[in-house]
């Protein structure tokens, strides 16, 4: 069609015609292989193939999810639905699961695979045997077409499994491109015999063994593919990486729940994966975020570190510690590459602003205001379009893995790159709603304004304010109280439920007792609970929003006087002290609380024990 369209009028040289010719070849091959499984052939494998296969057998659970959301990305048409940008997933060649079923066979691994030697010596097995017959051809040309370094991850049968969270439990390698393709494909097998050993390492058999799963039946495959990013100085890593799940346990008006939530990270996603400070918003509001709320929380809140691929081959060893050849630097590092600019604001210290852009004098911190305010990228839009598309397709609520390449040559599009879909599992999401609504009459405290999600039952204290002749004036005394406490079970290991009126952290002592988070950090559950003489709007747990969700801590929000929730502090005045003072009182429980948070109502209840 597009060659119908053109005339040669239409070209001002000879050059811009095959220009046009390349493009329009390239976009019709591009087009005719989303959604297709290639067999791989070596003869005919080039960079139009975006998922191939070599092998047989299974293709893995991560895969298995990759794969279907290609066909998807194409059904729906969203490659192509934002002008100057490409929605993608990476080039993919899967080694199929009967690749290393038969990895373990040629060379008798399966006694050393099942024995208790440290990993290191499992390792060491595994890397020394030979892959099948055949494969180090593919891996060569494979390797001949890279440029960009390699990700060498883990797909095995159970992996991304609806039942049971298999996330995290084995390695993921990269390595880098290189002019010696030899030396390239050396690195390429050790890649994957560490991958394959990993299924046999201490933590995976111990997983298994928790899950009631046999190591026999676990089948390793291994899926390779191309990095996102671009090399910086002989450091290899993308605009920003990000996780964004379909439901959000801790939204905070007019953030809903199905509206989902999102992290990003300048830089490889480990950062995210690992827990650390990273960027979190609703990508229906994305310029709604806490962190950013004021500049002293920006400065505090926001991310410090990042992780870049090393590009010297010699870093890369064949190692239990699958980031081996990653460099974590601080961000101060990044700030002459030439992506930092579409991730960094500055910090004016002369007027205690956020300013956008580098040119300022100042700190320069990760804020994605380009991104997220100025829509330089549509981030937000393309997360919920494939949160939606993912969802309705694994009829599941799902998490997404992605990077983002923005610095792209001129005339170049950016790129997004769709790097997992997995489920999000149904012990964990599923809640049954009526398990909180029904029980609320006789419990011992019930809210309609819960964040967090899921069931705890291993709590015996509760540390609450005393309501009856409550004082904010004295809020600074109780914080010294609280803290002395919190210590004492911070030593011994234990947690607490925690009540109290107005806003927990809040700065001022006439709107909540102003504590900081490590003065509470053995909370498990913190309860915002008004009095009608101190009422105060709900703070939603905005003071330590980035704990509450690194720690997946509860928090409620109750005002028993306007009929809105309620907490029985009869039953708790009646119970007898393990510690009281004239502001605050700890009692401990001879049975264990339930605890319920339904994170799609935003309920939250506790039963008596």
């Amino acid at each position: 069609k597009k060659f119908k369209e053109a005339q040669f009028d239409d070209f001002s040289s000879v050059k811009n015609l095959r220009k046009y010719i390349y493009e329009a070849t390239s976009s019709f091959r591009v087009s005719k292989a989303r959604g297709i499984i290639a067999e791989f052939n070596r003869s005919r494998f080039d960079a139009y193939l975006f998922f191939s296969r070599i092998g047989s057998g299974n293709l893995g659970g991560k895969a298995r999810g990759l794969a279907f959301m290609n066909s998807i990305i194409k059904k729906e048409k969203i490659f192509s639905k934002y002008p100057d940008v490409v929605i993608t997933i990476p080039a993919t060649v899967v080694l199929t699961t009967d690749i290393f079923e038969e990895f373990i066979e040629m060379n008798a691994l399966h006694e050393i695979a099942q024995s208790p030697l440290p990993d290191e010596e499992i390792l060491g097995h595994f890397v020394k045997a030979e892959l099948p017959s055949g494969i180090r051809q593919d891996l060569i040309t494979i390797a001949s077409l890279a440029n960009a370094p390699l990700a060498v991850r883990s797909s095995s049968k159970l992996e991304d499994s609806f039942y049971q969270p298999f996330a995290g439990i084995y390695s993921t390698y990269m390595i880098p491109n290189t002019n010696d393709i030899n030396y390239m494909v050396d690195m390429l097998e050790e890649a994957i015999k560490c991958v394959y050993a990993s299924v046999y390492f201490k933590t995976s058999k111990s997983y298994m063994s928790a899950t009631s799963n046999l190591i026999d039946e676990e089948k390793m495959g291994v899926i390779i593919q191309a990095v996102c990013g671009n090399n910086y100085n002989g450091l290899f890593y993308p605009t920003l990486s990000g996780v964004a799940r379909s439901i959000n346990y801790y939204p905070i008006a007019p953030e809903k729940a199905d509206e989902g939530v999102v992290d990003i990270a300048y830089g490889l996603g480990k950062l995210i994966v690992e827990g650390n400070t990273t960027l979190r918003f609703s990508p229906a509001h994305p310029k709604r975020i806490i962190q950013l709320a004021n500049p002293e929380s920006a400065v505090k809140n926001t991310q410090k570190y990042f992780y870049a691929l090393d590009m010297n081959p010699d870093v890369f060893t064949p190692s239990v510690i699958d980031s081996i050849n990653f460099q974590k630097l601080r961000v101060k590092e990044a700030e002459k590459d030439a992506s930092f600019k579409h991730a960094a604001s500055t910090y004016d210290y002369e007027n205690n602003i956020i300013r956008d852009g580098l040119h300022f004098d100042g700190k320069k911190i990760i804020t994605f205001s380009n991104v997220l305010n100025h829509n330089s990228f549509p981030l937000a839009q393309i997360i919920s379009d494939l949160l939606k598309i993912s969802k309705e397709a694994m009829s599941n609520e799902v998490e997404i893995e992605f990077a983002v390449n923005l610095d792209t040559p001129p005339g170049e599009p950016m790129i997004f790159n769709y790097l997992q879909v997995r489920p999000i599992v149904s012990s964990e999401s599923e809640l049954n709603a009526a398990s909180v609504e029904d029980d609320k009459e006789g419990s011992l405290l019930f809210s309609e304004k819960a964040m967090g999600n899921g069931i705890i039952n291993d709590i015996e204290d509760i540390v609450y304010i005393k309501t009856e002749d409550f004082d904010p004036a004295r809020n600074k005394e109780i914080v010294l109280e609280l803290e002395e406490l919190n210590n004492t079970f911070r030593k011994q290991d234990r947690y607490y439920v925690l009540i109290g009126p107005g806003r927990w952290g809040s700065s001022d002592p006439w709107l909540g007792i102003p504590v900081k988070w490590p003065q509470i950090s053995s909370a498990r559950l913190i309860i915002e609970a008004g009095l009608e003489n101190y009422r105060v709007d709900p703070s939603q747990g905005t003071h330590f929003f980035h704990n509450l969700t690194s720690f997946g801590v509860g928090y409620f929000t109750i005002n028993p006087y306007l009929g809105d929730g309620h907490c029985d502090f009869e039953y708790l005045d009646n119970l007898s002290a393990a510690f009281e003072s004239k502001l605050l009182r700890h009692v401990k429980l001879e049975k264990a609380l339930e605890i319920r948070i339904d994170g799609r109502t935003n309920k939250g209840i506790i039963l008596h024990s």
